[in-house]
């Protein structure tokens, strides 16, 4: 089937972005995602497309951190940062949106300015099931599922894995209806106390792995039966999502060869 990967940008912030390209494309990525915050520089962002350009990889822009508590701010702020995007064409944007603590109809006010942004550019916005959003859980997210037919999400279960300290074999039909919406993927492995194993190579991690596998591999089925590109950013972060030494700080593994092993694992899986 067709897939595209995307190296994640976070975790490599001390790498310029003219060094990143290609470190990214030898490892055998298509393209990268990488977050953009509200005092990111245009002249970056020139720079970004113009490289991306260079070096024929695809992007993936995300939204992360319009953190403001007071709806109306944090309204105000996402709609900028929708506006900042608009003359930068990528394959699609992931975006973590709205705050758990919003009641539904202001998170779908944000929802819908996301879609207005997508009428207005071509450019689909899909929302990441992400903690401290709308999308922090699994049975909440259905809800919005459920009430908004046009939703479409970038499914990261190992934060609904973490949220509900398990792995949601209560919760089928909210893990399906999420499957169904899912246009992009992050591969990171959660597991009941964490969104993130310490390695998912190691034997004490494959039953993590094998469950956050057989619900990637639906998604892969539902696309390749769309004759669809499943796009997909193998996201294991940085400290402190990795696991750090006790009384040295420092990282248990290495974030780049675990996310590249990933990659290739799923590339494998899913040719």
């Amino acid at each position: 089937m067709n897939t595209k990967f995307f190296a994640p940008k976070w975790g490599s912030e001390n790498i310029a972005w003219k060094d990143f390209f290609p470190k990214a494309k030898n490892a055998g990525y298509d393209g990268i995602e990488f977050g953009i915050p509200f005092d990111f520089p245009t002249s970056t962002m020139d720079e970004i497309w113009n490289l991306a350009s260079r070096h024929k990889m695809l992007l993936i822009p995300q939204h992360y951190d319009t953190y403001e508590a007071n709806f109306s701010k944090h309204y105000d702020l996402y709609s900028a940062w929708l506006e900042k995007l608009k003359p930068y064409k990528a394959i699609k944007i992931d975006s973590q949106t709205g705050k758990d603590f919003f009641n539904f109809d202001q998170n779908y006010s944000l929802i819908k300015a996301a879609e207005k942004f997508t009428q207005e550019t071509g450019v689909a916005i899909y929302h990441e099931t992400h903690r401290n959003k709308f999308s922090f859980a699994s049975h909440i997210t259905k809800e919005y599922l459920e009430k908004i037919p046009s939703l479409q999400i970038t499914l990261d279960i190992s934060h609904w894995v973490c949220v509900a300290e398990s792995f949601l074999d209560d919760q089928p039909e909210a893990v399906n209806l999420a499957i169904e919406r899912t246009e992009h993927l992050h591969a990171r492995v959660g597991y009941s106390e964490g969104p993130q194993v310490p390695d998912p190579r190691i034997p004490e991690w494959q039953q993590a792995l094998q469950t956050h596998l057989t619900w990637w591999d639906k998604i892969a089925e539902r696309k390749k039966k769309e004759n669809d590109v499943l796009t997909i950013t193998p996201e294991f972060g940085p400290l402190p999502y990795m696991v750090s030494l006790p009384g040295t700080g420092e990282p248990i593994t290495n974030q780049w060869d675990v996310n590249v092993y990933m990659m290739n694992l799923l590339r494998k899986r899913y040719y």
